[in-house]
């Protein structure tokens, strides 16, 4: 992979960022489901037909390597833009890149590290990597999302891990569209629009979920 062209490296990028955003839509749905009434029956049963069903656990190794993908390139990508830069200007021009734009690298660092703990907080519970806590068992999501969101700590840096994540969302959408050559002028403002509703929702709708299991429930 390291001997691919800077473009052809661009383009991985953007088609494995764009997977990770639909994989995104489908993950909130299944978090909103912990704000039903119901004692987490509808969330349960969606968390174990996505840890049981033969064809997500195929769909696992592609997310798996979705994410690889995505922040291998991405780290390498941004990497060659910094050498490229050998000497930086004394006073740079605000118009040149956007607040989305400028702080893509810093975002990114957030959210695999947030990506991280949230891994070891659920996926490693669920394969056994990780012992869950006292009282709980491997596969009760439900009540280790119950006892993770009684934190006000971990509720804040989950909400901050996803405001992180709509903020990358917001700049990486459209690159990506640029990136593959999607971005004509008839439609580019549309697209510009719906990355940054898509990005808003994402982070509110995650957010909602330890706002509400916080202060709410």
């Amino acid at each position: 992979m390291l001997m691919y062209s800077s473009i052809t490296r661009k383009v991985l990028m953007a088609l494995a960022g764009l997977f990770l955003v639909t994989f995104l839509i489908v993950h909130l749905g299944i978090n909103l489901l912990l704000l039903k009434s119901d004692g987490g029956a509808a969330f349960t049963e969606a968390a174990t037909f996505m840890a049981t069903n033969p064809i997500i656990k195929v769909f696992e190794i592609v997310l798996f390597a979705g994410f690889l993908l995505h922040i291998f390139f991405g780290m390498l990508v941004s990497g060659q833009n910094r050498a490229a830069r050998a000497t930086r200007y004394e006073c740079a021009n605000a118009s040149d890149t956007s607040f989305f734009s400028k702080y893509m690298f810093h975002t990114g660092i957030i959210v695999l590290i947030f990506l991280l703990l949230h891994f070891i907080d659920f996926y490693f519970i669920k394969t056994g990597l990780v012992a869950p806590p006292p009282g709980i068992e491997r596969h009760d999501f439900y009540h280790r999302a119950l006892l993770l969101f009684s934190s006000p700590w971990y509720s804040l840096i989950y909400i901050a891990g996803f405001v992180s994540l709509g903020i990358h969302l917001n700049h990486a959408i459209q690159s990506a569209f640029q990136t593959l050559g999607w971005n004509h002028s008839r439609y580019m403002g549309t697209v510009k629009l719906a990355s940054t509703i898509y990005s808003v929702c994402i982070a509110a709708g995650f957010s909602l979920v330890p706002v509400y299991l916080l202060f709410i429930k």
